[in-house]
C-alpha cells in the first residue's frame, strides 16, 4: 500500500525513529519535541523525556508552545528546579541524547540560534541558546532535526551558539568530560552524519523521491555523499496516524477548542 505523506512528516518520523526505548532524552521545543513524542507514542514508550524547565518523564498529550507550557509540568512524573536539572541530570552525565533544532547549521554541525548577520549590527536577533550549549556539551550525543535549505545549511554559521565540532572540526579533540557531540542530523531531505575523521557532515541516506541534486541545491557548501548512500525507510500507517493525531490535538488545544 502506497501511503501519502509530506516531507515534513517524513522528517519527523525519521527523527522519531532515532530514539530508542531506553534513552533519557533532553528535548528541545519545536521539531525535536514533535519527534520525541511520536517516538514515545509508538516504538519507545519507556523513553524518558526531559525538558529544560525541569520536567522529568514528561508525557504531554499535546505539544508544548515553550518550556514554560503547563502541559509539561502537568504530565511529568516530577518537576525539579532548573539548577538541579542542569547540574545533576545534564552535567552529571545522565542524559543519553540531546534533541535540538536550530536556525543555522554549518558543515561541522555548529548551531546558531543567536543572530543572523554581523554580531554588532545583526539583520535578525534570534531567541538565543537557552540550554542548547550545555546540552551539546554534556549529553552523551546530540541529534539535530531541521528543515533543509541554503538559509539554514550554511558553510559557516554567523555565530556559534552551540558547538558541534568547532570552526575546524577539532573543537572536541582531546577535551575531557565532554559528550560525543552531534551524531545525527535529520532533515526533510536526508540523513547526515559527521565524517569519523574530519567531522564534516556527510549525507548517508536520501529520503524517498529525493535526489542528490536536491540536497546539493539546498546546501550552502559542497556537500559530500557516503559511498554506500542509502534510502530512508518510508513512514508506516501507524506512525503517520500517531503524528497526525498529535498535531491535530495540539492545534485544537492551542486554538482554544
Amino acid at each position: 500500500m502506497n501511503l501519502e505523506y509530506s516531507a515534513a512528516e517524513m522528517m519527523s518520523i525519521t527523527a522519531a525513529r532515532a530514539l530508542t526505548n531506553e534513552m533519557i532524552c533532553f528535548v528541545g521545543i519545536g521539531l525535536p519535541s514533535e519527534a520525541a513524542n511520536v517516538a514515545r507514542l509508538t516504538h519507545a514508550p519507556d523513553a524518558t523525556l526531559i525538558y529544560e524547565s525541569g520536567t522529568i518523564q514528561t508525557k504531554p498529550d499535546v505539544l508544548p508552545l515553550s518550556i514554560g507550557d503547563g502541559e509539561l509540568c502537568e504530565s511529568a512524573l516530577t518537576t525539579v528546579s532548573v539548577p538541579e536539572m542542569f547540574r545533576y541530570w545534564l552535567q552529571g552525565g545522565r542524559i543519553s541524547v540531546g534533541f535540538l533544532g536550530t536556525a543555522q547549521i554549518d558543515r561541522f554541525a555548529n548551531l546558531n540560534t543567536t543572530l543572523i548577520g554581523d554580531y554588532r549590527e545583526p539583520e535578525v536577533r534570534l531567541p538565543g541558546g537557552g540550554g542548547a550549549p550545555e546540552i551539546a556539551t554534556n549529553a552523551k550525543e546530540v541529534f539535530v532535526t531541521v528543515k533543509h535549505s541554503t538559509r539554514t545549511f550554511v558553510k559557516d554559521v554567523d555565530f556559534v551558539t552551540t558547538v558541534g565540532f568547532g570552526r575546524d572540526g577539532k573543537a572536541r579533540d582531546g577535551v575531557p568530560n565532554i559528550g560525543r557531540g552531534p551524531t545525527l542530523v535529520i532533515t526533510d531531505l536526508c540523513i547526515l552524519k559527521p565524517d569519523p575523521v574530519t567531522k564534516e557532515l556527510v549525507v548517508t541516506s536520501l529520503h524517498p523521491g529525493v535526489t542528490s541534486e536536491d540536497v546539493v541545491a539546498a546546501t550552502g557548501w559542497d556537500i559530500r555523499f557516503a559511498g554506500d548512500l542509502g534510502t530512508t525507510p518510508t513512514p508506516t500507517a501507524e506512525e503517520l496516524k500517531v503524528l497526525r493525531n498529535l498535531k491535530a490535538r495540539t492545534d485544537a488545544h492551542h486554538s482554544g477548542q
